[in-house]
């Protein structure tokens, strides 16, 4: 094993021995209601496991979650490192490989994201069918062997997004899907390259969620991403973009959202049998 994993793995498992969690959630800004629904939840600041990171943005509580949604055992990051914090990209290996030892086979990321179509009111939710790395960062960099080469054709996982419409669809909820384009950040975005995304085929922008794809997909896990549009992007409207109005959009939508992905992750197709353990 890794030896960066034996110390959290080790806290974890002093902390709760009979956790085998099937699927991990990385909580963006405006997803947070769904620790609501994590029942006999068991809370650990990141500070107690070595190697997970310290919450620096607004928004992100910098807590693990273990415990249930429906009969899934999960384990729920509520707050993600971003690159635009350190420079790193590689903020979230350790966080994202552990779980996966613990038993993860399947990573649901959630995020904030800004809309270039100017008829996807703030609120809206969509599914991530595919994403665009504009940066060409990646956390597999210093990898070796033939693994580090991890075909991105099925990044985000048909199964699980099926799964994920057939809920919203039963819901009455409607969920937008597309394209999320991963800019580095912190600066937002100018008009000129919100038109040039939409020429790449981008639907939404947003900074992560594409360094933890890459890892999880790396360690063989499904994912399935979510985007909260918090506002549209710019050129689009004559609002002022900031970091205060993503979290007060987000924020409203929390509770709608945080219910939708519970549904959703309580009926996530998993693989027959008790999960691995590393």
């Amino acid at each position: 094993m890794n030896p960066a994993l034996s110390a959290p793995l080790a806290r974890l498992r002093t902390l709760a021995p009979q956790a085998r969690p099937r699927v991990a959630v990385v909580l963006g800004s405006g997803w947070a209601g769904l620790t609501q629904h994590v029942a006999d939840g068991l809370r650990i600041p990141y500070a107690e496991l070595p190697g997970f990171p310290q919450a620096t943005v607004a928004g992100h509580a910098g807590e693990l979650w273990l415990g249930r949604i429906g009969a899934v055992e999960v384990a729920v990051m509520s707050g993600r490192k971003h690159g635009y914090e350190t420079g790193a990209v590689d903020g979230m290996v350790v966080p994202l490989r552990c779980l996966h030892a613990l038993g993860c086979e399947v990573l649901v990321q959630t995020n904030a994201a800004g809309s270039l179509h100017a008829d996807w009111s703030p609120g809206s939710l969509m599914l991530v069918a595919d994403h665009i790395n504009l940066p060409q960062r990646s956390p597999l960099v210093g990898e070796t062997g033939s693994e580090r080469f991890v075909g991105m054709a099925d990044a985000y996982d048909r199964g699980l997004r099926l799964a994920a419409r057939s809920v919203a669809l039963r819901q009455g909820v409607h969920l937008h899907e597309g394209v999320y384009l991963w800019c580095f950040g912190p600066q937002f975005e100018t008009p000129a390259e919100i038109r040039a995304f939409q020429r790449l085929g981008a639907d939404a922008v947003g900074m992560s969620t594409v360094p933890e794809t890459l890892i999880a997909r790396h360690a063989g896990m499904r994912v399935l991403a979510l985007s909260l549009i918090t506002n549209l992007a710019a050129g689009l409207s004559g609002e002022v973009l900031s970091h205060a109005l993503t979290l007060s959009t987000a924020q409203a939508a929390s509770a709608r959202a945080g219910g939708l992905l519970a549904a959703i992750i309580a009926a996530l197709p998993l693989q027959e049998g008790p999960a691995h353990a590393g």
